[in-house]
């Protein structure tokens, strides 16, 4: 999970790095063949088969994923890192308050402080930048 982090910071940085010189479309398309390849490597020995049920599921997961990456990457190369990057990170705790209230899941101590820290890092970013900007 740590990896996964630093990993999507570094991508963050490079796509605002990239700017407008490449269109969202090709940096979308080379991070999904990445994902797709990684992905697939990693559940070789755990692949499970989707059942008939759960591909309309799936077809819908990669077409919202591919343009919410699309429009996401058009913010990071428009705005400053330091504007986006943390309204990405609220995704944490969206993802965590939908999976209370609609699947039942049950968090433990470690997420709370998890999500604890990520909105106390929100906030010190807004107050250092804020400061920073004076």
């Amino acid at each position: 999970m740590l990896l996964a982090s630093v990993l999507s910071g570094l991508v963050f940085v490079i796509i605002s790095r990239i700017g407008k010189s490449e269109h969202p479309i090709v940096i979308v398309n080379y991070f999904m063949v990445f994902a797709t390849v990684l992905g697939g490597v990693l559940s070789i020995n755990n692949w499970v088969n989707p059942k008939g049920y759960e591909l309309p599921f799936l077809m819908m997961l990669g077409v919202f994923g591919y343009f919410g990456q699309v429009f996401m990457t058009k913010a990071f190369q428009t705005a400053s890192t330091n504007i986006v990057a943390p309204i990405k990170y609220f995704e944490v705790i969206y993802t965590a308050t939908f999976g209370v209230f609609l699947f039942g899941e049950i968090y433990t101590l470690y997420s709370f402080l998890g999500i604890f820290l990520i909105i106390g890092g929100l906030i010190l970013n807004i107050l250092y930048k804020s400061k920073f900007n004076e």
